[in-house]
């Protein structure tokens, strides 16, 4: 048996921070296994929240710089979470920060300079693991559903409910997936406007009251009624939940209601065309009680919550599950997911330079 020992960086649309996780992965030639040793979440400072939120504005030169200096941020913290645990990984796979995501345009950027990790950290970095697909004309997105192929077989639904929600299933022989609706990017969003960076359990939701009126117009775009491959980006939450929210009169508390019905909609509204079965729910949103308490009460598949390490590092696991792949030579992206011409052993491999 094979063993390989990786860690995964994970930064969401969410701008909760850095999930780092540190995995034995190992291969017995049938299928693949996996232990999560040690992870943790590096919070964002309000300095690297404002450059990251606002980083869509910036001039092409200084995008290039703040590339590299974020790049040397991730390096920084993974150099100091292997010193803190003492951990000897052999690989560094990064998902960098999505800046744009465009596919539909032929490009996608994420942020965090691959070679400055590798410099920092002393270990091979493997990261830009989108842009290969969107060049063979697929989305680039979503790339956990190889993990989820491979790494959660026993679950037929893998839900995972981050800054965007996404859904992967098998299908015919073919592993499905793709963006369903924004999520906590939207939920925090409003938290933010009563003082907090997200809304815990979703108390305040639960406090306010559906209304239908803005519902509808939540509901009301054509992506919803798209065929897959399709993937969604930050500029899907400026164009549209951003102006709905702002030209909102009403209490925040129902708008957060409404928002939460909103994506529990949505998220049945794209599984519930499946068979019943188990719909394994992972990201942040598995801890928002009254987010799940709706989704479990409109669904007819049986929801089920995991240990909070998957819940919390399920993507920084599964980059570190691509990077291994991409090392391996292996296909780490399903053009059946993302609509590309082909698949792909996608990736940048840094090799660390004295």
């Amino acid at each position: 048996m094979r063993d390989f020992k990786v860690i995964g960086l994970m930064s969401g649309s969410s701008l909760d921070g850095v999930d780092i996780a540190y995995v034995n992965f190992s291969h017995d030639n049938k299928r693949w296994f996996f232990q999560i040793v040690e992870a943790g979440n590096v919070p964002y400072s309000s300095y690297w929240k404002e450059q990251l939120a606002e980083a869509f504005n910036k001039k092409p030169e200084d995008l290039k710089e703040l590339d590299k200096e974020y790049g040397r941020y991730l390096g920084t913290i993974t150099k100091r979470f292997i010193e803190k645990y003492e951990l000897e990984p052999k690989l560094i796979a990064s998902h960098g920060h999505t800046i744009f995501h465009r596919p539909d345009e032929g490009f996608t950027l994420q942020i965090g300079d691959g070679q400055e990790i590798a410099k920092a950290t002393g270990i091979t970095t493997v990261n830009d693991f989108r842009s290969e697909d969107v060049m063979k004309g697929g989305q680039g997105a979503p790339l956990v559903p190889i993990g989820d192929r491979h790494l959660f077989a026993d679950y037929p639904i893998c839900l995972n409910i981050g800054g965007i929600a996404n859904v992967s299933y098998e299908y015919e022989g073919k592993r499905i997936a793709y963006d369903i609706c924004i999520a906590n990017q939207m939920l925090n969003y409003l938290a933010n406007k009563l003082g907090y960076d997200y809304d815990n359990n979703g108390s305040f939701a639960r406090q306010g009251k559906v209304n239908l009126d803005l519902l509808k117009t939540f509901n009301d775009n054509s992506y919803y009624d798209k065929e897959a491959p399709k993937s969604l980006g930050r500029e899907f939450f400026e164009k549209y939940q951003h102006q709905i929210i702002e030209e909102s009169s009403l209490d925040i508390r129902d708008i957060l209601a409404t928002a939460t019905e909103h994506i529990a909609s949505q998220i049945v509204k794209s599984t519930d065309i499946l068979e019943k079965s188990k719909m394994l729910i992972t990201g942040g949103g598995a801890k928002n009680n009254y987010l799940v308490e709706r989704i479990s009460e409109l669904s007819k598949h049986e929801v089920v919550i995991p240990d909070s390490m998957i819940i919390d590092y399920k993507e920084a696991l599964i980059f570190a599950f691509l990077g291994t792949l991409k090392m391996e030579g292996k296909i780490n992206v399903l053009s059946s997911v993302t609509g590309a011409t082909s698949d792909s052993s996608s990736g940048t491999i840094h090799n660390y330079e004295l």
